[in-house]
């Protein structure tokens, strides 16, 4: 299991990475969620917004999906911004999508290792308890403009 990744694969999957689904995402800006979801789109990612309750709506110039078999277009990462509980249900969808994501991405305070293992015995690489901006900005060299010592030492971003 994934609980603790390296700085090199989370930057890897940064990298590497251009199709997040969010699934949980709020149309609201003070969530979470939603000023993640505005922040990977700003660094040039494609974000897929996922959440039934507002299907057909629109977010940082996507359409709101109500699952993610309503999304029409191959996913790099499936980020998850729901409680553990749903975690496995969450991964069962991912399984059954074609083709099949790499990541899946659980945010912080959500883990559940039975489902962490199971996706990860089809294949796809699994962070819990992690956010995708935060690492982006420590990784990246943004959080050190805030005045946060990163324990990351570069002279290129």
């Amino acid at each position: 299991m994934t609980q603790d990744p390296s700085d090199d694969l989370l930057r890897d999957i940064l990298r590497k990475s251009r199709v997040f689904a969010l699934v949980g995402v709020s149309p609201n800006p003070v969530r979470p969620s939603h000023f993640v979801g505005r922040y990977l789109g700003l660094k040039g990612y494609k974000v897929v917004p996922v959440n039934p309750g507002h299907a057909g709506e629109r977010l940082w110039g996507q359409e709101v999906r109500a699952s993610l078999a309503d999304i029409p277009d191959p996913v790099d990462v499936v980020d998850i911004f729901r409680r553990s509980e749903a975690v496995p249900g969450i991964v069962d969808e991912v399984l059954a999508m074609d083709p099949l994501p790499k990541v899946i991405w659980m945010q912080i305070g959500v883990t559940h290792d039975a489902a962490a293992a199971k996706a990860e015995a089809a294949g796809l690489t699994v962070i819990q308890d992690r956010c995708p901006k935060i690492e982006y900005q420590r990784l990246f060299g943004e959080l050190r403009m805030g005045g946060f010592n990163t324990g990351i030492i570069s002279s290129k971003l």
